[in-house]
């Protein structure tokens, strides 16, 4: 008769329970795999093999002399069997090997699932939320992951153990399509929570999951992916200078051309414009905010040619939405760094702007004439500018592309020293 166990295990007891489970469901999956009974196998552990927390002490015998005890208990109990170190019998112990017809027991001694039965927690409910998700990154990430845990690979960054955690990621993926502008972390997670730092702790999970749902944002930094959510840290502005005029759906007229030399424009406002009109030759896209900055302060008052804007990096939901709103008789330009990131950039301005944005400053002469402030590729930058060249939107830019991949450089916009 199995004799009841009635006491909590000490640290290293239950570490030692811990790793034979561990075992298990590893030899359990493999068996299920294989078709074979694996599982069933001798399961043992060293006790001087893994890392307990005092059983070894040579200052204090306590916990050692309490662990014997529940050790000597289990072993009546038939959940393991032991092996003394020759001569230490009832001192310090060798082995310990797992009863398996038991291990229904030892879960439960330890408060433990099984990961068989957590996996099927976790499809459940995933199942469960994935007919509220229409066929976007969310529904494909979802689709991964349930992959995943049909063959035995990691959830994540959905887990296993944390409820909470699954349940919260879920409730965020089902409210930030009704995101419309550009919204503070801290604003949606009051709204969605009633907590405003509980999206902070979900920040990285949720970034995880939309790389997973959309291979465009697998390079994008994290901030940039929130941001394509409509999550923000705290409100952005669009960077304009030079004359445009923005017409509201009210039907108000802003003319930008008196700001000088630029100004802000609220990027959660660019859902209110019906229309806009550029008084210039051209629109520039500009990549980065320095180079922006001082490219106006050098040319845009001395010549009226162009209508600017910066991208900020990737360009973001707003300014794509602003930039589409651009008619087809004012030509838009784009210049960023001589890079995979830059030709990234001019990539997603054509396929989700306008297919007709060109490049500015972005060719074989200005690098050559700028050669000295290059610097060198990586493995990792060869490795992205040859995927490029398999873009069919940047079929009439792939000179410049294996232009740098010959070189073997790189150059940035502030390296353009004639224009700024």
């Amino acid at each position: 008769m199995m004799l009841e166990i009635t006491f909590s295990p000490s640290p290293d007891v239950a570490v030692v329970l811990n790793v034979l489970l561990d075992i298990f469901e590893r030899r359990t999956s493999q068996a299920a795999k294989l078709s074979t009974e694996h599982a069933t196998r001798t399961i043992k552990i060293i006790l001087g093999e893994i890392a307990l927390p005092s059983y070894f002490s040579q200052i204090d015998p306590t916990p050692r002399i309490l662990a014997n005890e529940q050790f000597t208990a289990l072993e009546r109990a038939g959940f393991l069997r032991l092996g003394w170190i020759p001569g230490e019998t009832d001192h310090l112990l060798q082995f310990a090997k797992l009863q398996t017809e038991h291990v229904a027991s030892i879960y439960a001694l330890i408060r433990r699932s099984a990961k068989t039965d957590q996996r099927s927690r976790l499809e459940n409910l995933l199942l469960g939320d994935k007919f509220r998700f229409s066929d976007d990154w969310r529904a494909r990430a979802l689709r991964h992951i349930l992959t995943n845990l049909r063959t035995g690979k990691s959830p994540a960054p959905f887990s296993l153990t944390d409820t909470a955690l699954d349940t919260d990621l879920l409730t965020v993926m089902d409210a930030v399509p009704l995101l419309q502008t550009e919204t503070p972390y801290r604003v949606f997670s009051v709204r969605t929570f009633n907590d405003s730092k509980r999206l902070e702790s979900l920040k990285n999970q949720l970034v995880s999951l939309a790389r997973l749902g959309n291979p465009e944002w697998k390079r994008f930094p994290a901030d940039e992916v929130l941001r394509e959510l409509n999550l923000v840290a705290n409100p952005n502005y669009l960077h304009l200078a030079g004359n445009w005029q923005l017409t509201l759906a009210s039907g108000e007229i802003l003319g930008l051309g008196g700001f000088s030399p630029a100004l802000g424009f609220p990027a959660a406002q660019i859902t209110s414009l019906q229309s806009v009109e550029i008084h210039a030759e051209a629109v520039l896209s500009i990549e980065n905010l320095t180079t922006f900055h001082e490219f106006v302060r050098h040319n845009g008052t001395r010549s009226p040619a162009f209508a600017i804007i910066c991208t900020y990096g990737n360009p973001s939901p707003a300014t794509r939405r602003l930039l589409r709103l651009i008619p087809a008789s004012s030509p838009i330009h784009h210049w960023s760094d001589l890079d995979y990131g830059g030709f990234n950039i001019l990539s997603q301005l054509r396929r989700f702007v306008d297919e007709r944005v060109q490049p500015y400053c972005m060719d074989i002469a200005t690098l050559e004439a700028n050669y000295e402030r290059s610097r060198p590729l990586t493995v990792s930058d060869r490795a992205n500018l040859r995927k490029l060249l398999q873009r069919p939107e940047l079929r009439d830019v792939r000179p410049v592309i294996e232009h740098l991949l010959k070189r073997g450089v790189k150059l940035e916009q502030e390296g353009v020293e004639s224009l700024l």
